[in-house]
């Protein structure tokens, strides 16, 4: 029988310290990998990536995603060298194109991202390579760069790039170019449909099939005995994002209308009191149709529709009690 693939999901909801033990929790349940993300303007990934890395022995720690425009390429290729140099063959690099209206609100014009993402992830697999770097894009200026070790093995870094992708575009780009695929949270299965046929388009071009990218994908999961307490407990989530992020939103079938209604009470930044306010606008189908939650075997069975439309791992993003979650799923 084979091992069903499963990683876990940290945010910001945990202190760092709280999510180093539940990584290593997760290790010990046989998970695959844990994933970080640059979360909005709470927390930068790489710390808590290395303190996950340094605490724990066999588990992956992948980036869940960074984005590409605050970071300089040359700098992105050398933070995931020094992540693999704490842990050789286990780090995953993730790259995001980023959202607004965060992107726009601290000066960052995400002008042309396919082109973008083209060029930083070309610039930085060549660079964890090992090989001397000349580029001149239209995005990207670098001139006779490589990672300098001066006092360390000269290799080759073990670190596949995955792409963050939520439209189309971008999903077709990731089939070409990258190594796999981070699929988004708040989707829904009938959303992986059309992103696999995007990914297909793009691997197909660049001569390969969709099957050689990896595609674990967020799955916001709200675990339960009562299931009503785990829908409410997503509840927050799923209204958070369809006021912040429609874009995500709009891509899952979310009727205009909600989102309309939503965005007049909350977008970025906002308050606890305004999340909670329009969650009384977002019904319990919207919350089941974005989320893995209820009972246990009510979340196992929503995972389960995310990997029969093309999902290869689910990330796990625990809502409330993080070892049940993990227990639900490992057992």
């Amino acid at each position: 029988m084979t091992t069903p693939r499963n990683a876990l999901y940290l945010q910001d909801a945990h202190t760092i310290t709280e999510a180093m033990g539940f990584t290593q929790y997760a290790e010990e349940r046989g998970f695959e990998a844990v994933w970080q993300a640059d979360s909005r303007l709470v927390r930068e990934a790489s710390v808590p990536m290395a303190a996950f890395a340094a605490t724990t022995s066999r588990i992956k720690v992948g980036a869940g995603v960074i984005d590409i425009w605050s970071r300089n390429p040359a700098r992105l290729a050398s933070m995931f060298s020094t992540l693999d140099d704490l842990a050789p063959g286990r780090i995953i690099c993730g790259l995001g194109a980023w959202w607004d209206p965060l992107a726009a609100k601290v000066g960052i014009s995400r002008a042309r991202p396919l082109g973008a993402m083209r060029e930083i992830t070309t610039v930085v697999r060549a660079l964890l390579a090992n090989e001397n770097v000349t580029f001149h894009g239209d995005h990207v200026h670098l001139d006779d760069v490589e990672l300098d070790y001066v006092y360390q093995e000269r290799r080759p870094k073990d670190v596949p790039i995955y792409i963050g992708a939520t439209g189309m575009k971008m999903m077709e780009l990731t089939g070409e170019i990258a190594d796999g695929v981070v699929l988004n949270y708040l989707v829904s299965p009938d959303y992986n449909s059309r992103a696999m046929d995007a990914l297909d388009r793009g691997a197909s071009a660049a001569g390969r099939n969709v099957d050689d990218l990896d595609r674990p994908q967020l799955v916001v999961c709200s675990v339960h005995e009562d299931r009503g307490t785990a829908l409410d407990m997503a509840r927050n989530m799923v209204t958070q994002y369809l006021g912040q992020q429609p874009h995500i939103m709009k891509a899952s079938g979310v009727p205009d209308s909600l989102l309309d209604e939503v965005g007049k009470v909350l977008t970025w930044p906002a308050t606890a009191e305004q999340v909670e306010a329009a969650s009384r606008l977002v019904p319990d189908d919207i919350v089941q149709m974005l989320t893995a939650s209820g009972t246990p075997a009510e979340a196992r069975e929503a995972v389960e529709g995310y990997l029969a439309t093309g999902a290869t791992c689910p990330i796990l993003y625990p809502l409330g009690d993080v070892h049940a979650m993990i227990d639900a799923f490992a057992a």
